[in-house]
């Protein structure tokens, strides 16, 4: 079970950082979907079924797949990234490990490291259900209108053209033309 949840934990940190670091928005949306496929089987592993499948199902289900869409649908002409190893990403990296330094030492010396932990509840994922469908059923509808609305959105933005213009169908017309397009008047 230990060597499980290390492989689980270490492709789960490694595909996060890899999220974060790769060049390419695609290898990344498909690494945070890696991501989020480790952090739903480490909670099967610690016995959180429910928050394990609404893991899957939310996230690497709808989320993840709706990074990919809208990365895919609004694609245009982006300028080279930067260089990976930049001095602000250097400066990033020590703030971030001396902020995580901070917080474990004041974790490991507070007294609620110390305490015993509560008694766990037992929900089911039934009564979940049951909650879900009735008493938080409309911000369950807000959260499919606000995933409905971007990718309705990225759709819209993916029909410009990189210039700006709508890409629209030109109007057909008969009869002889000029340079300039315009349709010309009959001579008599």
């Amino acid at each position: 079970m230990q060597i499980a949840f290390a492989i689980i934990a270490a492709l789960t940190v490694v595909s996060a950082i890899a999220a974060m670091s790769l060049r390419s928005l695609v290898h990344c949306a498909l690494c945070l979907a890696v991501a989020f496929a480790g952090l739903a089987s480490l909670y099967l592993q610690l016995g959180a079924p429910f928050a394990g499948w609404a893991q899957v199902l939310v996230y690497i289900g709808a989320v993840a797949i709706l990074i990919v869409f809208a990365i895919l649908l609004t694609r245009s002409s982006e300028p080279a990234p930067p260089p990976l190893i930049a001095r602000p990403w250097i400066v990033g990296v020590a703030i971030a490990v001396l902020v995580f330094g901070v917080l474990t030492n004041a974790i490991m010396n507070s007294s609620i490291a110390n305490r015993e932990p509560p008694v766990k509840p037992e929900p089911t994922v039934r009564q979940i259900g049951t909650q879900l469908m009735t008493r938080y059923v409309l911000p369950l509808e807000v959260i499919g209108l606000l995933l409905t609305a971007a990718t309705i959105g990225a759709v819209i933005i993916a029909l410009h053209e990189p210039g700006g213009k709508k890409s629209a169908p030109q109007p057909a017309t008969t009869g002889p033309h000029n340079e300039d397009g315009k349709l010309e008047s009959a001579k008599t």
